[in-house]
């Protein structure tokens, strides 16, 4: 085991994910009136096990079912974006804030403190 991976465990692999997970959504609301667009999402602990598994977490890329598709054939739902990318900045902000404070540590003992 890489000592990065003992030192941080999976938080910084989840960070990442969470990372690309917030591009998926961003996406979908970007284009939000572009017709015939299917609206996507990483399903996150999927993704996780892919990368932690040394794989691409592409694989846990599903497209979303919607609740009530446009005529246009768009099924980009604001609402549930918006809910999804929020709840997943939340997280990424934790994640974050994680690692944060585990560098800290670290840089404390580095110095003696």
């Amino acid at each position: 085991m890489p000592a990065f991976d003992r030192l941080f465990g999976i938080h910084s692999t989840a960070l990442a994910v969470r990372s690309q997970r917030m591009t998926v959504l961003a996406s979908n609301i970007a284009n939000a009136a572009t017709p015939n667009y299917k609206a996507r999402d990483l399903d996150f602990q999927a993704a996780l096990q892919s990368a932690e598994a040394g794989q691409s977490p592409d694989k846990a890329l599903r497209y979303r079912v919607p609740i009530q598709p446009s005529l246009d054939g768009n099924t980009v739902e604001m609402s549930v974006e918006q809910t999804a990318f929020t709840e997943n900045a939340i997280a990424y902000r934790a994640t974050l804030s994680f690692l944060q404070g585990r560098i800290g540590t670290l840089t404390r003992a580095l110095k003696g403190e």
